[in-house]
């Protein structure tokens, strides 16, 4: 029987973390569709897409506290070329300056939490019992670039989770370009079309005075097979209710503590984007 490799991913601790693929790389690249759908205009930053965009980037990074349902899907690449999508749901809670908390269940049932308090980041993979903790003060900010610099995870979203997302967007975006009007989710959505040197990326942002993105999509294009992530994100809210343990780890008596490891990235596992560091 076929072995069906999820990325090469090793089923440890440290899958948690891929898990929190949380938070937003960049791109977007419409793909052609049926002869009946118009093309895209190939200017390289419409004014009203990119204001739309920016606007979108600005409202995130300032907000100071919100919640978000992500249900996402990503493609594993075999080696014969056969296209396997894994899926992921994550519910985020995310308070600035230094609150973060990531619920995870994976397709397979497989279920973790990842947790910054201000002071660490803890892990825990309900599985297996176990959980490590990594001491590190500072902000959200700095929580995210350990998991991607130290940790050297892969994080396709998360940018998105930074106060820096929009600073960052400016730097790596090439083109952005309006698709359409869409009206398929809770909101009518702008369709927007955005592209960097590495990635491709469709994003459905709402209309209106809070323009959350409801839809992304990111094609890698330059990784073999051109991989794609897929992210749906619903049930936002910008005043969540916010328990005092939201962010403290209290483990069970028989949870079993073990040290952080960072992977060795293995080979048909998808990629970060160039220079893919917060």
């Amino acid at each position: 029987m076929k072995t069906i490799l999820r990325f090469g991913l090793a089923r440890s601790l440290w899958v948690v973390f891929s898990a929190l693929a949380v938070v937003l790389a960049l791109g977007a690249g419409p793909t052609q569709a049926a002869d009946k759908t118009p093309a895209v205009a190939s200017a390289e930053q419409e004014p009203e897409a990119t204001a739309i965009f920016y606007k979108m980037t600005d409202f995130i990074a300032r907000a100071p506290v919100f919640s978000v349902t992500i249900r996402s899907g990503y493609d594993a690449i075999q080696s014969d070329g056969q296209r396997i999508e894994f899926g992921e749901q994550r519910r985020v809670l995310l308070q600035r300056p230094a609150g973060l908390r990531v619920e995870v269940e994976r397709s397979d049932g497989d279920q973790g939490l990842v947790l910054f308090d201000g002071k660490g980041i803890t892990a825990f993979k309900a599985d297996d019992n176990i959980y490590a903790r990594a001491e590190k003060p500072g902000t959200v900010d700095d929580a995210i670039v350990y998991l991607v610099g130290d940790l050297q995870l892969t994080l396709p979203l998360a940018r998105m989770f930074l106060t820096g997302f929009p600073k960052d967007m400016k730097k790596k975006v090439t083109s952005i370009n309006y698709v359409e009007e869409n009206f398929l989710f809770d909101v009518p959505t702008d369709h927007l079309a955005v592209r960097s040197a590495d990635v491709d990326m469709q994003i459905w942002i709402a209309q209106g005075e809070q323009p959350l993105p409801r839809r992304i999509i990111l094609t890698y294009k330059n990784a073999p097979g051109a991989p794609q992530f897929r992210a749906d994100l619903f049930d936002w809210d910008l005043s969540p209710k916010v328990a005092a343990d939201s962010f403290t780890f209290a483990p069970a008596a028989d949870a079993e503590e073990v040290p952080f490891l960072i992977p060795v990235r293995q080979k048909g596992s998808l990629p970060m984007e160039k220079g893919d560091r917060p």
